[in-house]
């Protein structure tokens, strides 16, 4: 029998550690072929204590470390994995109880290079706010066309909430980089690809995500990930900036017109995202799905593409605008 690792890094989230902890408890696959390694990244809420009390029917291995983010703490725990399959959750989810026995499956048929991705879906008895339910949709909209066969799975759904691959083929596509703070998950699913590697997404293979975050965190993501895609393109050799290059050129027209307008110009931007807040509240209060959802793309969109240009320095150095799709570093060759 396959036996499995399950890696879960956590900060801060004692209660949707302890709600994992128990849902695992309930799995169909054997307790005693996987093991569960928590690493606690500096939490200050209580979680050494309940990682010392709880009881539960399967190998349990915790771990401390100074707060250095989910990267270095999946890397640490994926070095203390025994298991011939290193399966990462989130500290934030509810596997279905047939979870660890479809992974194992999915890579039974598939072989040791699958790295297998199971979908992350919207619990009905949790209360979230406009800006989470909107990155459900985004979710959902990429699980349906990978369950339809439009696209296929690649490293940019290689997202460490539920996914699953062999110890060896992650030792030897190097772990995480822990520089990254945000999109770690998908700069190590290009160095997967770059070993053989063939993603796999699994529809059966379900955790509820109990998401929640403020506002001004989600914010943070797009800028994040705006810096990281020119790091990686530039300094790594990836293409994800002419990836979002591609999709930036496919974006609603007011989309493109808003970013030429004010990314790089801050005098501009803050009051444009500060109307574009005020509409998402609005558009929440009076229950305009559409509105919201405009107003939310049309902020992770600016807040993007500022990112880019503050990772490569300005708006001055992206070429002659954005509208001309030249957002691609100098020393780039993508």
């Amino acid at each position: 029998m396959i036996h499995v690792s399950i890696v879960v890094p956590t900060y801060n989230r004692r209660e949707s550690l302890h709600r994992l902890l128990t849902a695992l408890a309930e799995q169909t696959y054997p307790t005693n072929a996987f093991e569960v390694i928590v690493i606690d990244d500096g939490s200050t809420d209580g979680t050494r204590d309940l990682l010392k009390s709880v009881r539960v029917p399967y190998s349990l291995g915790s771990f401390e470390q100074e707060h250095h983010g989910p990267a270095e703490a999946r890397n640490f725990g994926a070095s203390r994995a025994a298991g011939d399959l290193v399966l990462f959750l989130d500290d934030d989810v509810v596997p279905c109880r047939e979870l660890i026995s479809v992974h194992v499956a999915t890579h039974t048929a598939h072989g040791p290079l699958a790295v297998v991705i199971g979908p992350m879906s919207a619990p009905t008895d949790w209360q979230r706010s406009a800006w989470v339910r909107w990155e459900e949709e985004k979710l959902e909209w990429q699980y349906e066309a990978m369950r339809a066969g439009v696209w296929r799975a690649t490293e940019r759904q290689f997202y460490t909430a539920n996914s699953s691959l062999s110890r060896d083929l992650f030792a030897r596509a190097g772990g995480f980089d822990s520089t990254f703070k945000r999109a770690e998950d998908v700069e190590l699913g290009y160095r997967l690809r770059n070993v053989g590697a063939q993603f796999v997404f699994t529809p059966e293979a379900d955790v509820l995500h109990y998401a929640s975050r403020t506002f001004a965190a989600w914010c943070r993501t797009p800028y994040q990930y705006g810096r990281y895609d020119v790091i990686m393109t530039r300094d790594r050799g990836h293409e994800a900036l002419s990836r979002a290059l591609q999709e930036f050129q496919a974006r609603h027209p007011l989309n493109r017109a808003l970013s030429r307008l004010t990314v790089g110009r801050p005098t501009l931007l803050k009051p444009t995202l500060w109307i574009l807040r005020a509409a998402v509240l609005g558009g929440d209060l009076v229950h305009s799905a559409r509105l919201t959802s405009s107003a939310l793309s049309a902020i992770f969109n600016l807040l993007y593409w500022q990112g880019v240009c503050d990772e490569l320095g300005g708006r001055s150095v992206l070429g002659p605008s954005i509208a001309a799709g030249n957002l691609v570093p100098t020393n780039s060759s993508a």
